[in-house]
């Protein structure tokens, strides 16, 4: 835990300011003294990748914006305009558009980190809540910007998924029609996405506070999933430690960024989005972007409308109850070998279910999306609560200086 700021200004006017408003306290506790395990390794960089992406998005959203315009007759060629006729305006879409995809590789292997070293267990639930929170407001944002361009795949792609909501008995034609503000997708559904693309980044950058503050109340996991016993021993401060490798690896993250900018602008994207939307036209193969494409498949892997949109909300909502599924007392699968197994087939599992995802709703596609989705939720709902029960984990450490010790000697050796 960051504990009390015990920062001193140095200046008699810094000394004002801080009996008034503690602004340089809070960030000198919290990304200063703050410590942190000194075994944590750069799957441990990702979150502060992902406050990195975020502000670029912020930014580069922004500065779109500014060229945009959110009409029908009208998007699609503000967004030729800005990629042809304003300054730069190539390279912030470029950014921008990308970006997603890289903030989308950041948060899945965030994400896969928790899970592989129990950052969801005791006292961190609310953290990982706060966390999944972020992943649905991603998802949701994503898919409204995505929208935007107004390409046939922007049009056809927010059909087929606002349709979905219509197969909720009872309310889900009318939740269709307010999201389309109409009887079919139009300019008032561009608005309304137009609209909440714009304000959702605000929200997610809230919840991320909210992120930050309940990590710094219950600290960091770490690698070996021991608590800190002994400040001294087991952490180091933020400053200069966590910052230097932390800073290293978002610059080894930004190369690879800029490699996707300015090499393979359009290979995460697909090729009917560069034609206009035309609703008389269908697109031969209708594919959401690339994040999405494992819970798509997990939709059209279940033969009822219903069904699908169930169990494809049900594939997110299951990751917020893992903190009471996962019985097993030890955090980290360092120390699990049966569960190791176990999560590396999951993880097997979630790249196929992005492949056929992908791939036509057809023939061995949907045999193959079936058996992966039913090991997906079985990895949850039977897997974990029974290897906690099963399970003999190896031997863990004692302190985290203890597991830094022991794997010193086991290199030096």
């Amino acid at each position: 835990m960051s504990g009390p700021s015990t920062y001193v200004p140095k200046s008699a006017i810094g000394r004002w300011f801080e009996a008034r408003l503690p602004i340089a306290g809070l960030i000198h506790s919290s990304f200063v003294a703050y410590p942190t395990p000194r075994n944590l390794n750069y799957w441990y960089t990702f979150g502060g990748i992902l406050s990195l992406m975020l502000v670029a998005q912020i930014i580069t959203g922004i500065v779109l914006v500014m060229h945009y315009t959110p009409h029908v007759d009208h998007a699609f060629n503000s967004v030729e305009h800005i990629m042809r006729d304003v300054n730069w305006g190539w390279m912030l879409r470029y950014t921008h558009a990308n970006g997603a995809s890289m903030f989308f590789v950041a948060v899945y292997i965030h994400m896969l980190r928790g899970l592989y070293y129990g950052s969801y267990k005791a006292p961190r639930e609310v953290l990982w809540i706060l966390g999944v929170i972020i992943y649905l407001l991603m998802m949701a944002t994503g898919f409204m910007g995505y929208v935007l361009p107004w390409g046939q795949m922007s049009f056809w792609g927010a059909t087929v998924i606002t349709n979905l909501f219509s197969a909720i008995p009872l309310v889900g034609d009318s939740i269709t029609v307010w999201l389309w503000g109409g009887y079919s997708v139009d300019n008032p559904t561009l608005n309304r996405f137009f609209s909440l693309h714009y304000l959702l980044p605000f929200m997610i950058a809230g919840v991320v506070i909210l992120h930050v503050w309940a990590l710094h109340v219950v600290g960091q996991n770490n690698p070996d999933g021991i608590e800190v016993k002994d400040v001294a021993r087991d952490t180091l401060p933020f400053t200069p430690y966590a910052t230097i490798k932390d800073g290293f690896a978002m610059v080894c993250f930004m190369i690879f960024f800029a490699w996707w900018i300015f090499y393979v602008p359009n290979y995460l994207g697909h090729a009917d989005n560069y034609i206009e939307a035309n609703p008389l036209s269908t697109p031969a193969h209708i594919v959401p972007e690339w994040y999405y494409l494992p819970f798509y498949a997990i939709l059209r892997a279940i033969p009822s409308k219903l069904g699908g949109v169930v169990a494809m909300f049900s594939a997110i909502l299951v990751l917020c109850f893992l903190p009471w599924l996962d019985t097993s007392r030890v955090r980290s699968a360092k120390y699990r070998p049966v569960y190791k197994v176990f999560f590396w087939i999951f993880v097997v599992a979630c790249v196929g279910l992005g492949y056929l995802g992908a791939m036509p709703a057809e023939g061995g596609y949907v045999l193959a999306s079936r058996l992966l989705t039913v090991y997906y939720f079985a990895f949850f709902l039977i897997v974990m609560p029974l290897l906690g029960l099963f399970e003999t984990p190896k031997a863990v450490p004692t302190s985290i200086a203890d597991a830094v010790l022991k794997n010193a000697q086991s290199a030096k050796a």
